[in-house]
């Protein structure tokens, strides 16, 4: 989730596949017994395409009566796209918006110039024991988009195309991937898709995405006979096919798109091509001009010192 505090990431251990570019190991932070893996950003890749933020969410079991509450907190200049495997969550923001989030539904929330959240656990399922997977990303926006108006979309599970071949099953979240096209609008090229690998199941990569990577999930992955396991993200080389196989089953996301072209910066939950920009944000939320979230207005996450 976007609330998590993280640690940067580690480099990844050497590798001899030279079609890989980056190798990340995400940083683990617990936070109340809900372990999170941050991939991005680290000091090694700030952005894969436009995603600027990935956060592995759990497996893990809530127990009853112990849920989570992610007091409302602001954004501007960036998407978030919350995706679970498990597990459901309630959003709302400032826009009015208050749906519970179901396990394969994509839900993009563009912040544009500015907007306010909160996610939690349904009230109704706290009584008893919850498990929570899923992943918590951040697309940052073009610079001619990054104040548009704030906008909330959600896109059920059975609207995203789903592709079974060779070994390989999954669906197509974002983008276009196996001849297939997501109806999920984003502000840029995007690419997000949803792979899981029988054993000794593989999957092509196609080339005509700009910055490429995935992120294992379950099971050991093989690349051009280097083997890789369970959460690490690899960024592949522009210009390169890639073939990944599972000789044991996996799960993964590829995950990438177009390069932005110009750099971003990144400070708490805030992300602009201008560092102005983002003190005027931090003295917005600091001074309580931002909106509030219609029925969770009594609290929210003060501004971090």
């Amino acid at each position: 989730m976007s609330f998590f505090p993280g640690k940067d990431p580690e480099p990844g251990d050497a590798f001899a596949c030279d079609a890989i570019q980056t190798l990340i190991v995400p940083r683990s932070h617990d936070v109340g017994g809900f372990e999170v893996r941050r991939a991005l950003p680290s000091t090694r890749r700030r952005l894969v395409g436009p995603f600027i933020f990935f956060d592995r969410m759990g497996p893990a079991i809530l127990r009853a009566g112990q849920g989570f509450d992610v007091k409302p907190h602001p954004h501007i200049g960036l998407a978030t796209v919350t995706y679970l495997f498990d597990g459901k969550v309630r959003h709302r923001d400032s826009l009015g918006t208050e749906m519970v989030i179901e396990p394969g539904d994509v839900n993009l929330m563009t912040a544009g110039r500015g907007i306010v959240h909160s996610e939690r656990m349904p009230e109704e399922l706290r009584g008893s024991p919850m498990g929570m997977s899923g992943l918590q990303t951040w697309l940052a926006l073009p610079e001619d988009k990054e104040e548009i108006a704030p906008l909330f979309e959600n896109t059920a599970r059975d609207m995203l195309p789903e592709f079974a071949d060779d070994g390989a099953s999954g669906r197509v979240v974002i983008g276009e991937f196996s001849g297939l096209k997501s109806p999920v609008r984003t502000a840029s090229e995007t690419l997000y898709v949803d792979i899981s690998l029988a054993p000794r199941g593989r999957v092509r990569i196609p080339s005509a995405t700009e910055e490429r990577a995935i992120y294992v999930l379950t099971g050991d992955v093989d690349i051009a006979g280097d083997v890789f396991p369970a959460d690490r993200l690899l960024v592949f080389r522009p210009g390169d096919e890639i073939v990944v196989s599972a000789p044991r089953g996996a799960h993964l996301m590829l995950f990438g798109g177009a390069a932005l072209g110009s750099r971003r910066y990144i400070w708490w939950n805030f992300v602009s091509s201008s560092k102005e920009r983002i003190e005027q944000a931090k003295e917005e939320w600091r001074t309580g001009r931002f909106d509030i979230v219609p029925g969770d207005a009594e609290e929210f996450i003060p501004l971090p010192e």
